[in-house]
């Protein structure tokens, strides 16, 4: 390839630009378009000199068709994501406008679905391609204002009101923030982060604005605070004029962008001019070029293509930079209190295509008292804060054959069940799945909080009961018979199914057996400790137990109970260094798993992971499914490419040697 045949889906006015700036691009070119308005079809294609042939009425023509290598999503914001991702795995790269998803949820499917397809992604902004944004960042880079301390960026218009138009319409995410907010933001952190050549995420992000009568945000303000100290102010309006400018303020001196997101070609104070001011001298540098601004995005994105790069390179924003970006955005929503339609109760937006389309099949256990099978594979649901963000990990793993989520009554305060609880609903999924409910956690780890907590629970749920109740924790000093009558009565009430005990020791889970057995009433059957190959060797909360010591696993190999493992993944300890780096401080997998038997057991880990073409995080989760006793795993994805990740440890099938092996309980390695 030495030209990149672009297709555009979505040919209205920004369409244009893009093909007006891919004809004075020396990398790509326009040959096909998709609408499925005859008259759009038909005009853009004439003006644009799109062969009749490549004129298409439906995405997916576009997308199947071998007469494109990328596809230029520029439809309105709802249907963005959605053709995107039809894009990418159909092989084609893609590059789609801002807001290249409705949340940061959906920009990070796109993201993981072309970094599954080996294509390219870009979210475009197109100020970011243009060298004017080059020189400045250069500046600031060479130290000419000293440290940056704070930038103020800001984009706002005034837009007539028109309920019916893009820019005031809920169901089509209008407002400022989606619209326009992007920009301010991205400046931002562009050069929060200049200095290190990366754009910097905010740590704390707070804002107001002005909710107008149509539902969406005319104007908002807000304030950003880098963890280098930088902090920012960014506002943006589709009802309100602003000055639309750029200042980075330094120690010693600042920078201002007059005209910062639509740089004219003409030399000027009112087009590409930066001005600079140290030592209370101020200098003005031109930055003309004689090419539409959509050029230099069109001419980036082709040519990273042809040099089979997986985005843009900074200062343009690169694939994880939109993750981050669309982050801020959400956060800068929620301050304000804009909800768009995708993100509101019900949950009624599905997006397709964020799990590959091969995958490896999920094993299931019949299990007793447990209508529907139960997928080797838990899916813990106690990090989704919103039903959007929660819709998209959890329709993938129906898609992925999972059947069983975990949940429980402090999670998110409640919030986590009620956002589960909305799925459920919308999905009308409740007699197919099961979901594992959790109750009586410290300090109320008493029999008389199980009854009220699941009411609590299963009225967050939408449920009349969960086919798996296990107590969240052990409480030593309540004899057991009390908790075994408390949790009968509730099964008396068909409110339970099956019952266990998460971070219960050994010895009460026999007792708790043991006294159930002796009056005549269900026993537990599922044990919910942490069990991973490394060993835990610091609670990660208060009370925690590992099932990974002699004593425990002689006693489920010798009894056969049921195990289901929270943690099962160690927290991400058998990842790559580079992707452990990137783990929050607080929560890095070394805090509380590190130890020299561990690092021996990563290290097995990752030699079978080479031999059998695997990752050493799949092999964990294979040594976990591989036990002697009945085994579960829960996992906590937080994207559909997590789970994708996840899966091929199915595919593994490890002998009781190789897990003893692997587990340091035997020194010399089995035979192939």
């Amino acid at each position: 390839m030495d030209i990149v045949r672009w297709g555009i889906i979505g040919p209205g006015s920004i369409a244009a630009n893009f093909a007006k700036g891919l004809a004075e691009s020396d990398s790509g070119t326009l040959a096909a378009i998709a609408s499925r308005d005859a008259g759009r079809r038909a005009s853009f294609g004439d003006r644009f000199g799109v062969p009749e042939a490549n004129r298409f009425d439906s995405y997916e023509a576009l997308c199947a068709s071998d007469a494109v290598d990328a596809i230029h999503i520029a439809t309105p914001h709802p249907f963005h994501a959605g053709p995107a991702l039809m894009a990418i795995r159909a092989g084609k790269h893609v590059s789609v406008e801002k807001p290249a998803g409705l949340n940061a949820a959906e920009v990070t499917a796109l993201v993981e679905a072309a970094a599954q397809q080996g294509v390219f992604f870009m979210e475009a902004f197109m100020y970011l391609s243009h060298p004017q944004i080059a020189r400045a960042v250069e500046i600031i880079r060479a130290g000419e204002i000293g440290i940056v301390r704070h930038v103020r960026a800001v984009f706002g218009f005034l837009a007539p009101f028109n309920a019916a138009s893009r820019l005031y319409d809920p169901q089509l995410a209008g407002g400022g923030i989606l619209d326009v907010g992007g920009y301010p933001v991205s400046a931002a952190r562009l050069f929060a982060g200049a200095t290190d050549g990366r754009f910097a995420d905010p740590v704390v992000v707070k804002g107001t604005g002005l909710i107008g009568q149509s539902g969406v945000d005319e104007v908002a303000y807000g304030t950003l605070r880098f963890a280098n100290g930088v902090t920012a102010e960014v506002a943006c309006a589709v009802a309100r004029n602003m000055e639309n400018t750029i200042r980075v303020e330094g120690d010693k001196g600042h920078i201002v962008l007059p005209t910062p997101w639509v740089p004219g070609r003409e030399a000027g104070p009112s087009d590409t001019v930066i001005e600079v001011t140290v030592g209370g001298e101020t200098r003005r540098e031109d930055v003309p070029d004689p090419r539409m601004l959509f050029a230099f995005e069109a001419e980036a994105a082709s040519r990273a293509i042809l040099d089979g790069r997986p985005g843009l390179s900074f200062p343009a924003m690169d694939p994880a930079a939109s993750i981050g970006n669309n982050a801020a955005l959400d956060r800068w929503r929620a301050e304000v209190g804009y909800a768009t339609f995708a993100e509101a109760p019900g949950v009624v937006r599905t997006l397709k295509g964020t799990l590959p389309a091969v995958l490896p099949p999920m094993p299931t256990v019949d299990v007793p008292g447990v209508p529907n099978p139960v997928s080797r594979l838990v899916l813990g649901c106690d990090n989704r804060d919103t039903p959007a963000e929660g819709a998209i990990v959890w329709d993938a793993w129906i898609e992925a054959g999972g059947t069983t989520f975990d949940t429980a009554f402090v999670y998110g305060a409640g919030r986590h069940e009620a956002v589960l609880g909305q799925w459920i609903a919308s999905r009308g999924v409740a007699d197919r799945i099961n979901v594992i409910g959790k109750g009586a956690h410290s300090p109320y780890c008493l029999p008389q909080a199980i009854g009220p907590q699941l009411d609590a629970s299963l009225g967050r749920l939408g449920l009349n009961g969960v086919p798996i109740y296990i107590m969240h924790r052990d409480n030593p000093d309540i004899p057991v018979g009390e908790f075994v009558d408390a949790i009968d009565a509730e099964r008396q009430a068909g409110r339970i199914g099956i019952w266990g005990g998460s971070n219960w020791q050994p010895e009460r889970f026999a007792e708790a057996v043991e006294w159930a057995e002796a009056h005549g009433k269900e026993p537990p059957r599922i044990l919910n400790n942490n069990l991973s190959l490394a060993v835990m060797e610091k609670p990660v909360w208060p009370g925690c137990v590992t099932s990974n010591t002699p004593e425990m696993l002689d006693y489920l190999r010798r009894t056969g109970t049921m195990h289901l493992s929270w943690s099962s993944q160690a927290r991400g300890y058998f990842l790559p260094a580079e992707l452990r780096d990137r783990l929050p401080e607080d929560t890095r997998p070394e805090t509380c798993y590190g130890s020299d038997a561990n690092a021996e057991r990563r290290r097995r880990a990752e030699t079978l992971a080479a031999e059998r073409g695997v990752s050493a995080h799949n092999v964990a989760t294979a040594w976990v499914l591989a036990q002697s006793f009945p085994s579960f795993a829960l996992i906590g994805p937080r994207s559909p490419g997590e789970i994708a990740s996840t899966l091929p440890g199915l595919t593994l099938d490890l002998s009781p040697e190789e897990a003893a092996w692997l587990n340091l309980e035997r020194d010399d390695r089995p035979a192939a």
